[in-house]
């Protein structure tokens, strides 16, 4: 089956739209969140785990992958869903961002980037048609085009030249990848800057993909600025292709993100925060390891359906983490993966009734949350 994307339905109050993505291994309705998978595994929670949360679609990293256990090694396993018998979809990134962060230990050439290993030191160089491969043999049912991402703040002429580089790498996976049902989603850039974003976006679209990404976001910009660049890009994306904002996962910021035109969302947050201890809530986020709970014989969010809040107490979850019993962080992650797939889920059911912008005021009322 080829990858697909329909548009069910747009609210009349706000804009937002309903829509599901078919693919190979499953259709994935929109918006939605995909929890961050780095290792072909989210961390702590099995695939039956995230089933029960309501995860449509996991994202696995490219970089991680490629140096282990190596692509090859998960082709000969049967791909991605094989290799961690996931049988929904998957979406691959290029490796580009996690290039990125790697500020000391890589190079930036036209060919692609040379860098060494947080493993090991050891050298590589990733290139487009590497990236393409790599991917390839994962065998996810979205791929990601190779990138050069910017911090925040950059010049105008490197956010520029990334943004211009980045469009040729893109015309490279795009000769690179071979006759494979994977959907390539190539990805815009340009930073925070109007103009540039707009000629990112003419560059990407010429090629008509499956998807559309929005790089260069959520790099510790003000969250006001990046609604300002979703607000100018959003009439100006390809209406008919689901839009994928890389890298957000705030509870504020996939509203805001939705009321913008996106479609798609993807973040480590919930599972990085919750190893520290923190959960998010209907009324906020709680830092549950804190002595305050020692004795909390209540769930970790009374509005809570997961599998943590049915069975146990803050007070037992607190002992865990203090403990540092793995369970402990195990039941803190499966929470806040499912504090915000239900989120998504209300988030399409309100767009759906027509009432997203009530929903919202309602959302954040109890959040206490006072908005952008």
């Amino acid at each position: 089956m080829s990858f697909e994307y329909e548009v069910l339905h747009t609210c009349a109050q706000s804009g937002a739209r309903l829509g599901v993505l078919h693919t190979p291994h499953g259709d994935i309705y929109t918006p939605a969140f995909m929890p961050v998978g780095t290792q072909a595994t989210v961390k702590s929670l099995s695939p039956d785990e995230l089933k029960e949360c309501g995860s449509q679609i996991i994202l696995a990293n490219t970089y991680h992958l490629y140096l282990r256990p190596g692509h090859e090694l998960i082709r000969r396993m049967g791909g991605l869903h094989g290799f961690m018998n996931w049988d929904r979809p998957i979406l691959t990134d290029s490796g580009g961002f996690q290039i990125f962060s790697l500020t000391q230990l890589r190079k930036i050439r036209e060919e692609g980037v040379e860098f060494q290993s947080h493993l090991d030191g050891s050298r590589h160089f990733l290139t487009p048609e590497l990236a393409m491969e790599i991917e390839e043999a994962l065998g996810a049912d979205v791929m990601m085009a190779f990138d050069e991402c910017v911090a925040y703040p950059s010049e105008r002429s490197a956010t520029e030249y990334a943004m211009e580089r980045t469009a040729r790498w893109l015309e490279r996976c795009v000769k690179a990848r071979t006759d494979t049902p994977q959907a390539l989603f190539g990805i815009v850039q340009g930073g925070m800057y109007p103009d540039l974003r707009e000629r990112s976006i003419a560059l990407t679209a010429q090629y008509d993909l499956p998807g559309i990404a929005i790089g260069g976001l959520s790099v510790g910009e003000p969250k006001p600025v990046m609604y300002e660049i979703l607000d100018f890009m959003r009439d100006k994306l390809p209406a008919e292709k689901p839009h994928y904002l890389m890298g957000v996962g705030s509870p504020d910021c996939l509203i805001e993100g939705v009321l913008r035109g996106v479609d798609m969302f993807d973040c480590v947050l919930p599972t990085r925060i919750a190893r520290n201890g923190t959960v998010m809530t209907a009324r906020g986020k709680v830092v549950v390891r804190n002595a305050d709970y020692k004795e909390d014989p209540g769930p970790l969010d009374e509005d809570c359906d997961c599998y943590a809040c049915r069975n146990f107490s803050r007070a037992y979850i607190r002992h865990l983490l203090k403990t540092n019993e793995i369970l402990g962080a195990r039941l803190t992650s499966l929470h806040n993966v499912r504090f915000l797939l239900r989120e998504m889920e209300e988030i399409r059911e309100a767009i759906r009734c027509d009432r997203l912008l009530d929903w919202r005021k309602d959302f954040y009322a109890k959040y206490g949350y006072e908005g952008i």
